[in-house]
């Protein structure tokens, strides 16, 4: 059964309600009457009309007022509002239209008049409904395909870092006894800058670009990179080259992960007083990413077994960090790395050896 137009006549005039009520009874429409402007806004929030035939002047609240309250709402704005009054003046019309009115009707109300002008604003309201249920559904839908790009997003954002976690154990394969170390140095990297005031964004890509820093040690001969002594000068050179091998391996990438850690390959090894290698760059020539990585990086070899080492207890490891403040390392990235030394022990401890997981998750 289709449902009836339910048109709202507000009148403090008994005679005048019960006159468009029999006009409009019988045309098929539902009728609800209001005697003044406060029963009229009740009744459009308990019965949602689809017309309102709307007295302007009666006690209380008068037409204009009631017409601009229903216009300010937005879940009445748009039902039509049609003025029916005996003013004439051009004044009281130009009142009602500012206070929103969409019509007008004079009395006394003619029948054929009445009804054109009720079946005029039952197209516009349909309209409007129209176009207000296309919207929402149109918003629906928006968000359900935002919501399904966002998934397709995390589950190829997932897949890459899966790509990148192995090939960054690749390249330390050959002289880590674990994969762990790129998994305790990547976050205690994250952990630092987070402490620093980077954006989560930033915080999140250094914490996936930094496994790639030492990616150049493919390219480094085994006997070089495995050599259980002291490297000779000419062995020293050839293993400084794994910074920019490294670079150039991963030069070249529109992915914001590779080119971070293009810079952090080429700039790990930099140190704050412009001693380091390859560039010898000094201060904040080198990228704050570098100088994040590089404490992260030293901390974790520090504290783990090499060919040439065996690992250093955690006091000692601390105690080489603090004595390279204000020469190896950064001083601001030293402080950050102390505030957050709780945080460190515990990424120490969760990436023991082949921990499960890749990453921990970040304080917010």
């Amino acid at each position: 059964m289709e449902k009836r137009s339910i048109i709202l006549v507000v009148d403090d005039e008994d005679l005048n309600r019960k006159l468009m009520e029999a006009m409009l009874v019988p045309l098929g429409y539902e009728v609800i009457l209001a005697v003044d402007g406060q029963e009229a806004l009740e009744k459009v929030q308990n019965t949602p009309p689809d017309v309102i035939l709307l007295d302007i002047m009666m006690p209380g609240l008068n037409g204009f007022e009631v017409a601009k309250k229903l216009k300010e709402n937005e879940e009445t704005r748009i039902i039509p509002i049609v003025m029916v009054t005996s003013l004439q003046d051009i004044e009281s019309r130009i009142r009602a239209l500012e206070a929103g009115a969409d019509d007008f009707l004079s009395k006394p109300v003619d029948k054929s008049e009445l009804q054109a002008r009720v079946r005029s604003s039952l197209q516009v309201k349909a309209f409007h409904d129209h176009m207000r249920n296309y919207q929402n559904e149109l918003k629906t839908e928006v968000e359900k395909r935002t919501e399904e790009l966002k998934q397709a997003f995390e589950a190829i954002k997932i897949a890459s870092l899966d790509t990148i976690h192995r090939l960054s154990r690749a390249s330390e394969y050959k002289d880590e006894d674990t994969g762990a170390h790129i998994k305790r140095m990547s976050n205690y990297a994250a952990a630092v800058a987070q402490q620093m005031g980077l954006s989560k964004n930033e915080v999140e890509t250094i914490l996936y670009a930094s496994p790639m820093h030492d990616a150049g040690k493919i390219g480094i001969p085994d006997k070089v990179l495995l050599k259980p002594g002291k490297l000779d000068p000419a062995e020293w050179e050839i293993m400084k080259q794994h910074t920019t091998i490294g670079g150039k391996i991963l030069s070249g990438s529109d992915s914001e992960f590779i080119k971070l850690a293009e810079v952090i390959a080429l700039a790990h090894h930099e140190k704050w007083d412009g001693s380091g290698y390859p560039m010898g760059l000094k201060g904040t020539a080198i990228p704050l990413a570098g100088r994040i990585t590089a404490i992260a990086d030293v901390f974790d070899a520090l504290m783990s077994k090499r060919p040439y080492k065996e690992p250093f207890s955690l006091e000692k490891s601390f105690a080489i960090i603090q004595e390279g403040k204000g020469s190896h390392f950064d001083p601001e990235v030293v402080e950050a790395f102390f505030a957050v030394e709780k945080e460190i022990l515990l990424i120490k401890e969760t990436f023991r050896d082949e921990a499960p997981s890749l990453f921990i998750q970040m304080r917010t």
